[in-house]
């Protein structure tokens, strides 16, 4: 069982940037797909930002340019850099890890947009 564990959210204002890390155990990290998807109360969780095991990226198009994901297969750590941030991207922050049938998530970071 791979045990997903992020790091890095809290309180910043308008404009400011954060960093949040993902921290995997297990084996399969280096074969994985690993993303970061968010979720607001009463709304459905969605895809932030994945990369796959060769590098391939892709974003929400509401974070295009201002986020950035990148992982290190030494560390098994996967890692989301969040720049020029919004209140809008007030939310839980979720990291995931998916193989083949296999996926499962963090237990989520709270990120807070507000001045």
């Amino acid at each position: 069982q791979v045990q997903l564990v992020e790091s890095g959210g809290g309180l910043v204002q308008p404009g400011g940037s954060l960093r949040l890390s993902c921290a995997a155990s297990g084996s399969i990290f280096s074969i994985a797909t690993m993303g970061w998807y968010r979720q607001v109360p009463g709304k459905q969780r969605d895809m932030v930002a994945t990369i796959t095991s060769g590098g391939n990226i892709n974003y929400a198009d509401s974070v295009k340019g201002r986020f950035t994901i990148s992982r290190d297969n030494v560390q098994n750590t996967v890692y989301l850099q969040m720049n020029s941030l919004e209140p809008e991207d007030t939310a839980v922050y979720y990291c995931t890890i998916k193989f083949s049938r296999f996926q499962n998530w963090g237990q989520g970071t709270q990120v807070t947009v507000s001045s």
